[in-house]
């Protein structure tokens, strides 16, 4: 069975592990959408891989990764991920397949996008400035650049022409030459031709050989560009609705969906975030946690589960089991807080209001759970876990309204519980 893999908290939720340690029992693992702003971080015996744009399933021999349609690609940050993991004794060698429609992040990308967050002053939305946006924004404009054309000499130098010398009259000062990006695209391309092909057809094809196939999302679904905090979110769907889009399969290509969610809860950037913890508190998740961006480094804003948010992605993607990551953050805690709803100026609300400013004070309406003092790191069983932290699971099943398949007591592949009597177990069998 084919199932998708995603973000159901603010991104962040440890994906990078979670694909790393489903990998063996699939043969392709497919990227759908978000860029080089993505951090996915996976530990194996000790050594520490940090992944932008390659999926997690490299780090085994043998799969093939895809990166999708929907996936913006700067060639820089990819050659210098593709090097970085030769360095580490990973050769992508074949393995790796883009998409000839997806379009790439050129310099000017990265001048809009600092420009942007420094125009909108104290409502900035806290992005990697990555050019990740911009990039997005030409592609819906219709004057991206994408990997195929990098073949067409004359309508590459055309199309990259307009667009810098465009580009220099908004931004301020810039003397960007066309001519010099022009080149550095006709060199990259010569580098990218290895890798570069028709995705949808790939992914068919090995659909119908009865090969099964991971697809992996990058951010989470409360920063997807439709259904997530709007405006304090990414450019792409990092929701369901990516998959198909992102690489071009359909709807019934995804036998099954696993959304993975912190035992707590994380945010990097500015927008709402209702259960977040200030002072002492958040400062011992945050370190205990080592909640720091794996792209930028930025510390990342801690608070309590929200299951108000887990219930939206729930719904939205279709979610049919949870990985919960991070257990072991929370040992040693008295009590711990789950947010079970929120209130709205004194009502009570089922979701985050779509119109987040006139929403007022967003109040989260908490229940108290004791915490554990025995250790969960590196439990493999749940049976194992402290009955303190099992009834915690639970209630988490019970607030989310989707059973808790996999557990994740550590950094490491092996620091991690599969439940056998739930679906996820299922589907790897």
């Amino acid at each position: 069975m084919n199932i998708a893999v995603l973000g159901a908290q603010y991104g962040d939720e440890g994906k990078g592990k979670i694909v790393d340690l489903l990998t063996p029992h699939f043969s392709i693992v497919a990227r759908y959408q978000g860029g080089h702003n993505a951090g996915h971080t996976v530990y194996v015996s000790g050594r520490k891989f940090v992944l932008h744009l390659i999926p997690s399933g490299i780090l085994h021999e043998g799969v093939t990764c895809i990166i999708g349609n929907g996936v913006v690609v700067d060639p820089q940050a990819l050659f210098a991920e593709i090097d970085e993991l030769a360095g580490l004794g990973i050769d992508v060698g074949d393995r790796l397949l883009i998409s000839d429609k997806a379009h790439l992040i050129l310099p000017y990308h990265r001048e809009l996008d600092i420009l942007s967050e420094a125009r909108r002053g104290e409502r900035k939305i806290g992005t990697t400035s990555r050019g990740i946006g911009p990039a997005y924004e030409d592609k819906i404009g219709r004057r991206g650049v994408r990997v195929c054309d990098l073949t067409d000499r004359q309508a590459l130098a055309d199309e990259v022409r307009e667009n810098v010398q465009a580009r220099n009259q908004i931004i301020k000062d810039s003397t960007l030459d066309w001519r010099a990006v022009y080149d550095e695209l006709l060199i990259q391309g010569e580098r990218l031709r290895r890798w570069a092909g028709d995705v949808s057809l790939f992914l068919d094809r090995a659909r119908r050989d009865g090969r099964r196939i991971m697809f992996e999302g990058a951010q989470g679904t409360m920063l997807d560009i439709d259904h997530g905090s709007y405006p304090y979110v990414t450019s792409s769907n990092a929701s369901i609705g990516g998959v198909c889009t992102g690489l071009g399969v359909p709807p019934r290509a995804i036998g099954g969906v696993l959304g993975v969610a912190k035992a707590y809860l994380t945010r990097v950037g500015e927008g709402p975030m209702p259960t977040e913890l200030f002072g002492e508190l958040g400062h011992r998740l945050r370190e205990s946690g080592q909640e720091y961006g794996a792209s930028t480094g930025r510390p990342r804003r801690c608070g309590w589960y929200d299951a108000v948010a887990v219930r939206y992605a729930v719904r939205v993607n279709g979610i049919d089991a949870i990985a919960l990551t991070k257990l072991d953050v929370l040992d040693g805690l008295e009590t711990i807080d789950i947010c079970t709803g929120y209130l709205v100026n004194g009502a009570p609300v089922d979701e985050l209001p779509a119109d987040i400013a006139a929403a007022g004070d967003i109040v989260p309406v908490y229940e108290t759970w004791p915490g554990w003092s025995a250790p969960t790191k590196g439990v493999t069983r749940f049976e194992a876990l402290p009955v303190e932290a099992r009834r915690y699971v639970a209630r988490l099943e019970e607030v989310s309204g989707v059973p808790v398949g996999l557990i994740s007591t550590g950094s490491d592949r092996a620091e991690t519980i599969i439940r056998e009597d739930q679906p996820l177990a299922a589907w790897l069998r």
